[in-house]
């Protein structure tokens, strides 16, 4: 890089921060609204309160949950759900014995593939809870995944 390239892109940088300083560039379409109370609920019951309004779910064999049987290292557990549904809503991922039960909440627009894949951390062996809210109904698929390693403040 040389002199001018540098003096250009530092230049950029400067007015790209008064900008975002200034209330100009903030990308407010971009940030993603979060539900801080259900982040922050102690149990399942009240995070899908929090999130659903209900607590109330049905079992479906509509829902697959892809993870793995014990996770080697509690800190990174990959997970990926998809949905069988139509007019598929929501799709939320709760873990029953962590500190904070919901791990993750998914908005699906009409028209897309509701498929998630993600990376949770885990505090200790738990059932975990894939819940999907379509036509209006909660469903749920459940895993029970093994930690022989915690990574959610163990």
């Amino acid at each position: 890089m040389n002199r001018r390239e540098f003096l250009r892109k530092v230049g950029f940088a400067g007015v790209l921060a008064a900008a975002v300083s200034a209330g100009l560039a903030l990308p407010k379409k971009v940030w993603a609204a979060w539900n801080q109370q259900a982040f922050r609920s102690k149990t399942t019951s009240e995070a899908l309160n929090q999130v659903h309004g209900s607590e109330s779910m049905i079992d479906s064999d509509k829902i697959f949950m892809k993870a793995p049987d014990i996770a080697e290292n509690g800190a990174v557990v990959p997970i990926t759900i998809q949905a069988d549904l139509p007019n598929v809503e929501s799709i939320s991922l709760l873990v029953d014995e962590n500190p904070n039960p919901l791990a993750a909440h998914y908005q699906v627009g009409k028209g897309l593939r509701p498929y998630v894949s993600t990376r949770i951390k885990m505090g200790k062996t738990s059932a975990v809870h894939a819940v999907v809210k379509a036509d209006g109904q909660l469903m749920k698929a459940t895993k029970e995944i093994k930690v022989t390693i915690g990574g959610c403040g163990g």
